[in-house]
């Protein structure tokens, strides 16, 4: 199994998904860790300096977040402290287990996942289109 976590500095777990610098990567065998690595966020229009305006339809598919979802086909779950529903739906859509979560911390998120403890808090999305930037991002 193959699990995402979405982060600015490999530490910390980002509050936005597409905004995010990357991904801590992992490669789980036996409910253990067996490799960790770096996946830098070159996907998204957010984390390439672009408006929400500027990622729409582009013929990506799934609402633009085609190039995004082929970046994480080989993953399946995704742990992020937020994102919008159209990304949560698209990834869940392709097959992802997306959590999101309060918790902070890259390493803790995963010790809990492993355990079977990191809770789901789908109120944590992110509703910024249309509405402005507050919605459920921290």
């Amino acid at each position: 199994m193959k699990v995402a976590v979405v982060s600015d500095d490999g530490t910390t777990i980002a509050a936005h998904f597409g905004r995010a610098q990357g991904f801590v990567v992992y490669t789980i065998e036996n409910n253990s860790v067996t490799a960790k690595d770096w996946l830098p966020n070159t996907f998204t229009a957010h984390a390439q300096g672009h408006s929400h305006g500027d990622h729409g339809e582009h013929g990506h598919g799934m609402h633009g977040h085609g190039p995004i979802l082929m970046a994480l086909a080989d993953y399946d779950v995704v742990i992020s402290g937020g994102m919008g529903r159209r990304a949560y739906d698209d990834l869940a859509q392709s097959g992802h287990r997306v959590v999101i979560t309060g918790e902070t911390s890259v390493e803790r998120a995963i010790s809990l996942y492993l355990a079977g403890q990191l809770a789901d808090q789908p109120q944590l999305h992110c509703d910024h289109h249309g509405r402005g930037e507050s919605g459920g991002c921290r």
